[in-house]
C-alpha cells in the first residue's frame, strides 16, 4: 500500500521532548487508517537522541547528521525523502493531541487548493499560541507598533477552518507536490522564517495555506525560551530582515526595522516597571532590529559545533 502521509520529525538536543513527540505520533498512527511512516532527522545531536529515535517503535527511519543543519535545509531534506502525498512537518518539541492528524488531513482533501495546513498550538498550561499570521509588510509592523497585533495580525482565531497568510512548521502538513513545485524550502533561512517564505512562495505559485483549529498541539518551545537566549535573537531579526529583502523593497525592509525597533524599545521601557519581564531582553531585540548583519546567531553557533565534532 502507499504511504499517505510522512511524519517528517526534526530534532536537536531535546532527547526527552523528542520521545513525547513520538509517543504522540504513536498514539496517533493506531488511531489512523492511512498508510503513514515517520522520518526522524537527528541534527547531530550530543544527548542520545538519535539511539533513542532508533530504538523507538514509531520510528520507520532515522537520519543521523554529523555535522549541524538549519531547519530549512533540514525540512527540505525531510520532504525529499519522504514517500508519502502529504507531509506532518513536527519540531521535537510539538506534541499532538489525538485526532489533529486526520484534522489536518482531511482539511487539505477536501481542499485541492491548500498546500499547506497548520494546527492550533497550546503551551504546556493549556493557554493558546498564536499559530498563524498576516505576512509581515510595513502595515503589519505599523499594526505591532500600535500593539494592536492580536486583533489584526494574529490570523489563528475561530472554530472554523480558514485560510491565513502563513502558519507556524511547529505542526504544518505539507502537500508533498506543492513543496517540490516551489523548490522546497529556502536553505538561506536558518531557522525562523523560513516558514513565512515557504508559504510566502506557496501563495505565488496558486497555493493556499490553512488554518485548522480542529487540529491541536501542544508546543513546548524545546522548555527554555522564558528568557530567549542572544543568538536566537539575532537570527530572529538577521532573517525577518532576509525576508523583507527578498519580497520587498529595501524601503520597505528599512521601514519594517525601524517599526519593530520602536516597538521592541517601548516594551523594554515597560519592562522596567513590569515584574517578570527582562528590559534587557527587549532592548537586545532593538539593537539587534536595527544592524541585523551584526551579531553571531544560531547558523554561527552551529558552526563553532562542527568545528568541535571535527576535533
Amino acid at each position: 500500500m502507499a504511504v499517505e502521509l510522512s511524519y517528517c520529525v526534526v530534532n536537536t538536543e531535546q532527547r526527552e521532548l523528542l520521545l513525547r513527540c513520538l509517543d504522540a505520533i504513536a498514539a496517533e498512527r493506531a488511531r489512523l487508517e492511512l498508510e503513514t511512516e515517520v522520518l526522524v532527522l537527528d541534527n547531530a545531536s550530543g544527548d542520545g537522541s538519535a539511539a533513542a529515535a532508533r530504538q523507538h517503535p514509531a520510528t520507520t527511519e532515522l537520519i543521523a547528521l554529523e555535522r549541524r543543519r538549519g531547519k530549512g535545509e533540514n525540512d527540505s531534506a525531510l520532504l525529499q525523502r519522504a514517500r508519502g502525498r502529504y507531509c506532518l512537518l513536527l519540531n521535537e518539541d510539538s506534541e499532538l493531541r489525538p485526532g489533529a492528524t486526520g484534522a489536518l488531513h482531511a482539511a487539505l482533501q477536501a481542499d485541492r487548493s491548500a498546500a499547506a495546513a497548520g494546527a492550533r498550538l497550546l503551551r504546556p498550561d493549556g493557554t493558546a499560541q498564536p499559530s498563524a499570521w498576516r505576512f509581515p509588510t510595513p502595515l503589519t509592523a505599523t499594526v505591532g507598533a500600535l500593539f494592536l497585533h492580536r486583533r489584526y495580525t494574529v490570523q489563528s482565531r475561530g472554530e472554523s477552518i480558514r485560510a491565513v497568510d502563513w502558519a507556524q512548521s511547529a505542526a504544518l502538513l505539507v502537500r508533498r507536490e506543492a513543496a517540490e513545485q516551489i523548490g522546497w524550502f529556502d536553505p538561506a533561512f536558518f531557522v525562523y522564517s523560513d516558514e513565512v517564505d515557504f508559504c510566502k512562495r506557496l501563495g505565488g505559485g496558486g497555493w493556499r495555506t490553512l488554518f485548522v483549529p480542529a487540529a491541536v498541539a501542544v508546543h513546548h518551545e524545546q522548555l527554555s525560551t522564558g528568557r530567549v537566549p542572544e543568538r536566537r535573537i539575532v537570527e530572529l531579526s538577521r532573517n525577518r530582515d532576509r525576508y523583507m529583502r527578498k519580497h520587498h523593497t529595501a524601503s520597505a525592509a528599512w521601514a519594517v526595522r525601524m517599526l519593530t525597533a520602536w516597538t521592541y524599545a517601548a516594551r523594554a521601557t515597560a519592562a522596567i516597571a513590569l515584574p517578570g519581564h527582562d528590559p534587557r531582553r527587549y532592548w537586545r531585540h532593538v539593537t539587534a532590529t536595527l544592524r541585523p548583519d551584526r551579531g553571531e546567531g544560531l547558523r554561527e553557533a552551529a558552526s563553532e559545533h562542527n568545528r568541535g565534532s571535527r576535533l
